[in-house]
């Protein structure tokens, strides 16, 4: 590959709607010493790309992610500060190893993979973390650079598609997953069970041998019955009056909001409540008594351990999960991938392909 080399892709210009979204040739990157470029052959779609062009993470937000505005400059809305505009996001890659860099084995190309996207820069030793789609160019595109220590060759038979599924949404349930100590016996609560990071919860959940209680709304009860869930709840149901206080041992939320008291009261003492997300709103009610009086553990999570990529490749090479793939659009009609999914009427991910082949009819 040279440097004039031209590739399609997906450039956010700036914080706003949809507009910032521009779709057009840009270079094609070169694989530098230690780093590998690879195909794109599927890429998901997720809330923090929204949130990212939204300016979300910006301190001055205080609105759950439905309710940002998509208007105005916030220079401190990426997730490390400052996002670096223009750039390409995409966090979810499946893709094809077509070139490495100095250091690589050249026997990489050709390889399938899926990339770590969480990258822990100083080592697992360090909180350190920098996301490929977030901090530089991600996988809105037909080519990607990447560390090769990032991509993981998976040996399995799902689709292009279903791969691009799993890094962010599973990576981030494991990552709770594991640093909450879910283990065989426990009642693990699961908020927000429908979406991408929670349907995957269910399934993660389940096969440590915990129960799940999900809550959805009405009309996807049977769905979430379907991947695993023991007991589902809707998001009307009084929850203190069905399942009794100090009823469950951890609590995985990425919903937040006004709900967030209840899930103090829910745990038992000793519990754990494990979060990545706040989808109903970052500004929460905390009393101090139900934290410290039920000895409560509160564990926030974005920066993924070291076991927790390795362990999604084993589960999915053992079909111990499986991929929840709601639809595909071609990358080009990134707009109305982004719009169907926070219509939030899915189950699972939603996918770009981008080179409009092998759409999910």
């Amino acid at each position: 590959m040279t440097n004039d080399a031209m590739m399609h892709a997906v450039v956010t210009t700036g914080t706003g709607g949809y507009d910032k979204l521009v779709y057009k040739q840009v270079p094609r990157p070169v694989a530098q010493a230690g780093h590998v470029v690879l195909k794109v052959l599927a890429a998901g779609v997720n809330n923090t790309e929204i949130n990212t062009r939204l300016g979300w993470y910006s301190a001055s937000v205080t609105d759950g992610t439905e309710g940002t505005e998509d208007s105005g400059e916030r220079p401190d809305g990426g997730w490390n500060a400052a996002t670096p505009f223009p750039f390409i996001q995409g966090t979810d890659c499946c893709g094809e190893i077509v070139a490495v860099g100095d250091g690589v084995d050249v026997g990489r190309i050709g390889q399938r993979g899926i990339v770590r996207a969480c990258m822990r820069v100083n080592g697992f030793e360090s909180p350190e973390n920098v996301w490929m789609g977030s901090d530089f160019d991600g996988a809105f595109a037909q080519y990607v650079a990447v560390p090769a220590g990032e991509v993981f060759a998976v040996d399995c038979e799902w689709s292009d598609a279903e791969l691009a599924t799993i890094p962010c949404a599973y990576g981030t349930s494991e990552n709770m997953v594991h640093r909450a100590g879910v283990r065989a016996g426990m009642t693990v609560l699961i908020p927000g069970a429908s979406g991408g990071v929670g349907s995957a919860t269910v399934q993660l959940v389940k096969r440590r041998g915990a129960k799940v209680v999900a809550i959805t709304s009405a009309s996807k009860r049977d769905a979430l019955l379907e991947i695993g869930a023991d007991q589902v709840l809707t998001r009307e149901d009084d929850l203190i009056a069905v399942l009794g206080e100090q009823s469950v041992d951890v609590v995985i939320d990425n919903v937040g909001g006004a709900g967030f008291p209840v899930m103090l009261k829910l745990l038992k003492r000793g519990g754990r409540y494990a979060t990545s997300g706040a989808i109903a709103g970052p500004i929460v009610d905390l009393d101090m008594r139900d934290l410290y009086l039920k000895d409560i553990t509160l564990v926030g999570c974005t920066g993924w351990d070291a076991p927790v990529f390795p362990n999604l490749v084993s589960y999915i090479e053992k079909g111990e999960i499986k991929p929840l793939l709601a639809g595909t659009y071609p990358l080009r009609e990134i707009a109305q991938a982004q719009q169907d999914f926070q219509e939030k009427r899915h189950i699972g991910k939603i996918v770009l392909v981008p080179e409009g082949e092998n759409l999910l009819e």
